[in-house]
């Protein structure tokens, strides 16, 4: 059965139960294992909660030994309420699923320090991302994600995506989904992710519908959607879905995203929560508002690019990166969350102690606020050659992501430019992978209709 029909096999048969079938042909045809992507918004949460009540269907009429795997995306710079609502709702699926005895695993992946919002804002100096320089997202999402779906198919060899996108959720998504090539079972390959494919259970299904689903049906892990539903309320808002790819749509506006996101103007997310009671997140719109405003201020930034004679903007000068930290601790220490990691304070000191640090500021800091980090291995970075394009490209305010993608992708076609056609479809390539990027800007367009 197409996992993305839209026929029902007979006219009274329910959403779900359409879904429960297709899920049913693309569970026995393969061994694939699956991947779910969740992110603890509703769209996510509805094809986790379908695929484990399909699991537990079939658990009692054959075992089910298919592996599945539930990955969810953790920025570490996530809203606090929602952060914590996601790992908490991770934990309680692993330990349904070993009661129910269903072969179901779930990772929150993360990213790396020298990946991560903190590690390149105060410790590179990075200025915050803006609509059109967003070094965040790749950094945060894509790498960390893709990179655990990476290990699954190098373990098994190819993979299945199980993903929330529908239709309904905005025009270009509704063109994006019917320009896809898909086979005979309604799957497409992923286009970033070697050996994987995608499959959408619910891309037809309304809004309605999946609030309709999600009301009256408790989710099978134990416990209830009220808090998920209160989320909602509270934000007026969608979800920060699992990033793939630079098609998926950034975090922000109306959105459960970072609540670092510098990309709006206004975090519409954040100021729901507060007007509903959460008045204790005040602080955080008030530290990215203040981040906001010193990005474009020359008085905080070098005066030379970073590795380079040329004149700046260069990256955030040292008195600002130390303010910075002071203040996040400060805040970190009010709240009573946790809002830097230990790895990316220990990567911190690393890249000042190269720089202009030569008495470990950042644990003298970390001890002021109550913050005990010892001070072990050397943090790893990136590669010379990676650390080059990435400071050649924040120099000239190019996304150091979309730099990486052009520079491999002519580094791989060179030895091949002197066969007939290949540099116009090299031309073709580069062509595509910089409308990826605009694409994604606009998404990041708090009055882009998504």
């Amino acid at each position: 059965m197409d996992m993305n029909a839209t026929n029902p096999s007979t006219p009274h048969e329910s959403l779900s139960e359409r879904v429960f079938a297709a899920l049913e042909s693309l569970y026995y045809s393969d061994s694939r294992p699956w991947v779910v992507a969740y992110s603890g918004g509703k769209d996510s949460t509805l094809v986790l909660q379908l695929v484990y009540e399909f699991l537990l269907k079939i658990t009692n009429v054959s075992k089910a030994d298919k592996p599945i795997f539930v990955i969810s995306s953790d920025t570490r710079v996530e809203a606090p309420n929602v952060s914590r609502y996601v790992t908490e709702t991770l934990d309680r699926i692993r330990k349904a699923a070993e009661e129910h005895q269903i072969r179901l695993n779930t990772r929150l992946v993360s990213p790396s320090p020298e990946q991560s919002f903190w590690g390149k804002l105060i410790g590179l100096g990075y200025p915050p991302p803006t609509r059109w320089f967003r070094w965040c997202t790749t950094n945060m999402k894509i790498k960390p994600s893709r990179q655990a779906i990476g290990e699954i198919v190098r373990d098994f060899g190819s993979v299945i995506l199980l993903l929330g996108t529908r239709s309904d959720e905005s025009a270009a998504r509704r063109n994006a989904i019917a320009g896809r090539d898909t086979n005979a079972r309604g799957l497409n390959p992923h286009h970033e992710i070697p050996n994987a494919l995608v499959a959408t259970p619910i891309v037809d299904w309304s809004n309605d519908d999946v609030w309709e689903y999600l009301y009256t049906n408790d989710p099978p892990w134990g416990g209830d959607h009220s808090f998920m539903l209160s989320l909602y309320r509270q934000a007026n808002g969608g979800e920060c879905p699992v990033v793939l790819d630079l098609n998926t749509p950034s975090c922000g506006g109306s959105r459960f995203g970072c609540w670092t996101c510098t990309v709006v103007k206004e975090d519409k997310s954040m100021q729901g929560f507060i007007q509903t009671g959460e008045t204790w997140m005040q602080p955080l719109a008030e530290f990215r508002d203040w981040l906001k405003d010193i990005r474009e201020d020359p008085r905080r930034r070098n005066p030379l690019r970073r590795g380079e004679k040329i004149a700046g903007p260069g990256p955030f000068n040292a008195l600002t990166r130390k303010e910075i930290l002071e203040r996040l601790l400060a805040m970190e220490k009010q709240i009573g969350f946790e809002l830097i990691s230990d790895g990316d304070l220990k990567f911190i000191q690393h890249e000042w102690s190269k720089e202009f640090d030569y008495e470990q500021t950042v644990y003298k800091l970390a001890r002021k606020y109550s913050r005990d980090i010892p001070m072990e291995e050397e943090q790893q970075i990136a590669s010379p050659e990676d650390e080059l394009l990435e400071h050649c490209a924040l120099n000239e305010g190019f996304p150091p992501e979309l730099a990486r993608q052009l520079f491999e992708t002519v580094r791989s076609r060179h030895a091949d430019l002197d066969r007939w056609g290949a540099k116009t479809e090299l031309q073709r390539e580069l062509k595509t992978l910089i409308e990826k990027d605009v694409n994604q800007a606009l998404f990041a367009d708090p009055a882009h209709d998504l």
